[in-house]
């Protein structure tokens, strides 16, 4: 019988865990789980970390088995098809404040994009606003001044993906950004798609107006 997490249970993405690509061959997770093992595990005086060597371990053993590897990525699937939890933070509602984060929220995913498969490090518009919750149209501004400011460029498909300096940009402001550390920092342990239980605001829903309701407004 296949099981999946409940709704308000923890779902980690094991991938970001091992930080692989989703199209990762078996023989590059057990690689990279061995390397992994060694430096998480308890007995090692110098890098130990029993928590982090569980995760990892669970993380192998679902991607090294086929039928639950499949299973797992029907579930991260259909969980793609929602906005991160994170995006409905207050720091992202309208204004100037919502567009500075929104930059560094861009940024965050592209850093662990390219981080996780450096030979795709590029996402789409349309992939970009499925994640984010925003419809392109809030997004378009925030991708013009990054790549304005050659934090991220164009790849070859048309993606977006992060450059060398953009890299550089989300690392000094990760440490007062939490923004930034909400993002990478889920990423490292793969909750980034968890829902947020922090006491917040949300942010207001995003509404889109047709040229009808808009007219009338004017009027």
């Amino acid at each position: 019988m296949e099981t999946k997490t409940a709704p308000n249970q923890a779902f980690v993405d094991y991938y970001e865990v091992l930080q692989i690509s989703q199209n990762a061959e078996l023989e590059t997770i057990k690689r990279v789980f061995k390397m992994l093992a060694v430096r998480l595990h308890p007995d090692n005086p110098a890098t130990g970390d029993q928590d982090r060597f569980l995760l990892v371990k669970r993380a192998f053993e679902t991607l090294s088995d086929p039928e639950k590897r499949a299973k797992y990525d029907y579930e991260l699937s259909t969980r793609s098809e929602q906005p991160m939890p994170v995006f409905e933070m207050s720091e992202f509602a309208v204004g100037v404040d919502g567009e500075m984060n929104r930059r560094i929220g861009i940024l965050c995913l592209l850093y662990n994009a390219r981080r996780n498969d450096e030979d795709n490090p590029g996402m789409s518009i349309l992939v970009l606003e499925k994640i984010m919750g925003f419809p392109r149209e809030h997004l378009t501004f925030t991708l013009w001044y990054l790549r304005d400011r050659k934090y991220i460029a164009n790849s070859q498909n048309s993606d977006y993906a992060i450059t060398s300096d953009g890299i550089d940009y989300v690392e000094e402001h990760l440490p007062t950004n939490r923004v930034a550390y909400k993002l990478l920092k889920g990423a490292e342990d793969g909750t980034a798609r968890m829902p947020n239980n922090e006491e917040q605001e949300p942010r207001p829903p995003v509404r889109t107006k047709t040229r009808q309701s808009a007219d009338a407004v004017l009027q």
